[in-house]
């Protein structure tokens, strides 16, 4: 029985088999190798969707509920926490395993074949502060795909899933950058085969780079950090930073809305020194407009890292509404995550017992590793090895898909 390999992302998902010893990748959409990670219940025709058209669902203003970066909440209580989804309460892992079944019969309606086994990828850390949050994430995600109706579920590091399908020879080190976490691995590449030396990984990742940007650039038009007069007497405070964080977090953004915050929206609005922040929040909570700007901020970071700066379009919350987004100033508040990626392989190469000048290639997966901060930061800390940028979205599925021979 053939095993489908799956590369279950933060961002994105792709799934592939391997076919006379080449890697298949499966159509999940339109003909696109990759479906976002993305999930939509549709209230009025009490559906759910997938991908794109869960996007174009969440753009159209439908009513229902947005999720994306489920990946994200592995390991951690809200995982298992039961929630009211339609008609149903669920868990998020169930909410994943409604997923991951979706591409599991995609995969079986486009391929003719029938995938009761599994090989996934999965970070090499998916929480580096915390080994009891990394076992239970791996947990989490071995019970999604049990409920997605996979018999068996075997698990490969993403990098070294990438390092499986990269070509040529030489010692490679492969630097995966995904939306939730940063991996590597260490691998020597001689007469057509890989040999893993080691991998290690950290969870930092795109939708950290897009929370920060979300901070700096947008929040503040809501109200980040503005003061709100006190009801009694004549000082101020500041608004809960709690709430813009969620609101800037793309895993968390479909859990911020509630009547009651709401509410209190308002009377901030009332109390504030500049109401009109406060206004455009409260537009924003009552619109469901969070995963509406979080796009935003993606698509402004994208743009501004192929220019010297991009708008960030905020039409959606108010005509006209933008926030510009300057390379230089982006690239330097991004700087302390660029750092810790290069940082975390060059401790990943001594853990190899080697040194930065005796790697030949830097291998780029994972969308965020285009990023010209990153980029620049593994260029400096690994200056004799040459850099590449092949197969950047789907060398990790590939590699999964040669796996399943």
């Amino acid at each position: 029985m053939p095993a489908l390999g799956i590369d279950f992302g933060t961002s994105n998902t792709a799934a592939g088999f391997n076919q006379g010893g080449s890697p298949k990748l499966v159509p999940l959409e339109d003909g696109h190798d990759t479906l976002p990670t993305a999930v939509f219940l549709d209230f009025h025709a009490r559906k759910t969707l997938y991908g794109r058209g869960a996007i174009q669902s969440m753009i159209d203003g439908q009513e229902g509920r947005f999720m994306r970066a489920l990946k994200s909440i592995l390991g951690t209580p809200l995982a298992r926490e039961k929630r009211q989804f339609m008609n149903e309460r669920l868990t998020l892992i169930e909410v994943i395993a409604r997923f991951l079944s979706e591409i599991k019969k995609r995969s079986e309606q486009q391929s003719g074949l029938q995938f009761e086994r599994a090989i996934s990828g999965r970070p090499v850390k998916f929480h580096s502060a915390s080994e009891a949050r990394n076992e239970q994430a791996l947990v989490d995600l071995t019970d999604a795909y049990h409920l997605a109706e996979f018999s068996d579920v075997s698990f490969l590091p993403e990098p070294e899933a990438a390092a499986i399908a990269a070509k040529g020879t030489g010692r490679i080190l492969i630097v995966d950058i995904g939306g939730g976490t940063s991996d590597f691995t260490i691998c020597e590449r001689k007469n057509d085969k890989t040999q893993i030396i080691v991998s290690d990984g950290i969870r930092l990742g795109g939708t950290n780079f897009d929370k920060d940007i979300n901070l700096s650039h947008v929040m503040p038009l809501l109200g980040y950090e503005a003061e709100i007069g006190n009801e009694m007497g004549s000082g101020s405070h500041s608004a809960p930073r709690a709430l813009f964080q969620d609101l800037a977090s793309w895993e968390k953004i479909a859990f911020v809305y509630n009547p009651q915050l709401l509410r209190d929206v308002r009377r901030w609005e009332r109390l504030a020194h500049d109401p009109q922040l406060f206004a455009r929040l409260g537009e924003v909570l009552d619109m469901h407009l969070g995963h509406d700007i979080a796009f935003a901020v993606e698509a402004g970071k994208i743009a501004a890292n192929g220019s010297d700066r991009a708008d960030i379009d905020l039409a959606v919350v108010e005509t006209g509404l933008t926030s510009s987004l300057q390379r230089d100033a982006m690239q330097a508040e991004l700087q302390y995550g660029a750092e810790a990626i290069a940082k975390c392989a060059l401790e990943t190469t001594a853990q190899a017992n080697l040194k930065p000048d005796q790697i030949d290639r830097v291998v780029f997966v994972g969308g965020s590793s285009l990023l010209g901060v990153v980029q620049k930061e593994i260029a400096n800390s690994f200056p004799t090895a040459a850099l590449e940028t092949s197969e950047v979205f789907t060398a990790v599925v590939d590699g999964l898909a040669l796996s399943t021979a």
